[in-house]
């Protein structure tokens, strides 16, 4: 509340903590349900400006992260509804994914292997149905508990508990049980993207670059 409230009053270094410390949890939230990297970026960028546009209805009834995961979710489910109304013929698979470069400073320590197995994660992951995939990336990328993930879903434990258990059911089909060490670094969003996505937002709301 603390921070909410100096980001409130227009404290730029409120407003970049904030923006910082979600921005991984965020994106890898919008990911999960657009199913694109550009796309899941504007989502975050997007729902931030919602998000400090609004901040004053922020209670603390819940904690910051999960606030803002709502917003995200509601940001992200709406591009899909809009994509879906306006997108009559079937999607071509070939053309879903839209590669976002990734300049290898960003993540130094990655080797080629791990390259390799997070692809694999990331595209088992986008071939999971929807109701799934959300799930999955809440509670096993992002690891958020049984009960954070239904609060940010709206929807009951018992039926995230359902979900996830399908959802890893397909994962693992689709990987033969070789990628649970590396989940966590499944979609990076860290450096020089990190810092790109928090100089629009605060750039968005009128702050000096």
């Amino acid at each position: 509340m603390a921070l909410a409230r100096r980001a409130l009053a227009r404290d730029p270094d409120a407003v970049r903590a904030i923006i910082k410390t979600h921005n991984q949890r965020l994106y890898r939230i919008a990911r999960g349900v657009v199913r694109n990297d550009a796309e899941a970026e504007d989502v975050v960028q997007e729902a931030y400006m919602r998000a400090f546009s609004s901040l004053a209805a922020f209670r603390g009834e819940a904690s910051l992260s999960t606030w803002l995961s709502r917003i995200v979710i509601n940001e992200a489910l709406g591009r899909l509804r809009k994509r879906r109304r306006i997108v009559a013929m079937p999607e071509n698979p070939e053309a879903r994914i839209i590669p976002f470069p990734l300049n290898p400073s960003d993540d130094p320590e990655r080797t080629m292997a791990q390259r390799q197995i997070l692809g694999l994660v990331e595209r088992a992951t986008d071939s999971l149905p929807d109701v799934y995939r959300s799930v999955f990336v809440a509670r096993v990328i992002e690891g958020l508990s049984i009960e954070e993930t239904a609060d940010l879903l709206g929807v009951r434990p018992e039926t995230v508990k359902t979900r996830l258990h399908r959802a890893r059911s397909l994962v693992r089909k689709a990987l033969d049980d070789e990628i649970g060490p590396v989940l966590l670094d499944a979609f990076p969003f860290a450096g020089r993207r990190c810092e790109r996505l928090t100089r629009a937002v605060m750039e968005g709301l009128g702050f000096e670059p």
